[in-house]
């Protein structure tokens, strides 16, 4: 399974695991393959802590970092998400006021019908993420996505991923200045043409079975037709992989590697939650639906009580990003603390998954996961050769 990103980043396997979880990262990076921590869910300061662990638990092996720079998003053209000078930080007041109050009325509505109470009086004085920090806006915007970037290199990243669009040139020329690759995630070829002409040298084509935002194509049709637009620039699989069999059909269709991110969620490094991890081992590949309900833009994630909410007719729609996360974020904080003792909040929680979880019914370590694709992989192969064998026999 050894291809030529393998030399390029000095992996043994190209086996690329996205994860928020910075075990998973470093469990994998150990492992031959190389983890990326995606940064979107941390505060610049966290994001350093979780950096510097990792540097400290891979003795020099790769790594990356995945940072959501949206190409676009509500607000970005009248100025809106750009760090202030003076402070660096992004000020979330000026899309609070763009949340209307029938949604915010609605959300309270559906929390009130599953018990879910008000967060603590102290709590965000203690915790400091009681709207789900920034005021739930995180790095949604070119100014928290910069302030992460930042952060990501005083360390030695190997890669830089970005999501939601191309990285803006100057971001993709200061990485590449400091000898780091970049790549990007596209669900379309003209998506993908665009990435390549931005000088992105590593294209992401992640069909629409994959967990997160996604497009509509599916992984058999986008990795062929990106493959072929963006040649010789390198393609990594994405969508609808968790085992080696899915592997192997990735590199049959051209990808030099694999990117992978809904398998780590149940390995035994990952820090999900007992409720989370019981629904997403019981889950069908039909449970992982494209919603809005996470950030404004489809993303696939596990049917809930939460996704099914905004889909009545009561519902007043969802909006645009950022201020969808923004709208949702204290209320997930609300459910997430409620679900610890309250079934009925645990019919609200979830997360981004793929279709792909209808194969995650086992807890197993990050390593066994990666000893297990190779397994399966070569195991095709060899009977791929087999097959083509017999053709040249019989023919």
């Amino acid at each position: 399974m050894r291809t030529e990103l393998c030399d390029v980043f000095g992996i043994d396997v190209p086996i690329f695991a996205f994860s928020h979880c910075r075990d998973v990262v470093a469990a994998v990076t150990n492992a031959g393959g190389m983890g990326v921590l995606g940064a979107l869910a941390f505060s610049p300061e966290q994001l350093e802590i979780e950096l510097q662990w990792i540097d400290e638990h891979v003795d020099g092996k790769p790594y990356g970092v995945d940072i959501v720079m949206p190409a676009k998003y509500e607000g970005k053209e009248d100025g809106l998400g750009t760090a202030d000078e003076a402070t660096g930080k992004v000020d979330p007041d000026a899309f609070k006021k763009m949340i209307p109050q029938e949604v915010t009325d609605w959300i309270e509505t559906v929390l009130e019908e599953f018990d879910v109470p008000p967060l603590p009086a102290n709590f965000e004085r203690q915790s400091g993420v009681g709207g789900g920090g920034s005021g739930g806006l995180l790095g949604w915007t070119d100014g928290g996505a910069r302030n992460q970037l930042d952060v990501a290199l005083k360390f030695p990243v190997k890669l830089l991923v970005n999501a939601l669009g191309p990285p803006p040139k100057d971001v993709i020329d200061v990485a590449h200045g400091m000898g780091i690759k970049v790549a990007a995630l596209t669900g379309a070829v003209k998506h993908a043409l665009r990435q390549q002409a931005q000088g992105v040298d590593i294209i992401i084509a992640q069909g629409t079975e994959a967990g997160g935002h996604t497009g509509e194509i599916g992984s058999m049709v986008l990795l062929p037709d990106i493959v072929d637009a963006v040649a010789p620039s390198p393609v990594l699989g994405a969508g609808g992989i968790a085992c080696g069999r899915q592997a192997a059909a990735a590199l049959a269709l051209g990808a030099q590697g694999i990117w992978t991110g809904s398998c780590w969620l149940t390995v035994e490094e990952s820090e999900m939650t007992g409720h989370v991890m019981d629904k997403l081992l019981a889950a069908r590949s039909e449970d992982a639906v494209r919603s809005k309900t996470l950030s404004g833009k489809p993303a696939r994630m596990l049917r809930t009580a939460w996704t099914e909410a905004w889909l009545r007719e009561d519902c007043p729609g969802t909006l645009a990003m950022p201020l969808q996360y923004m709208a949702c974020a204290e209320a997930q904080t609300r459910i997430g603390l409620s679900a610890r003792t309250n079934p009925k909040a645990r019919e609200l929680i979830g997360m981004p998954v793929g279709q792909v979880v209808s194969r995650m019914n086992e807890v197993k370590s990050s390593a066994q996961v990666i000893y297990e694709f190779m397994d399966e992989f070569v195991e095709t192969v060899q009977r791929l050769d087999r097959l083509l064998e017999a053709a040249e026999k019989s023919g």
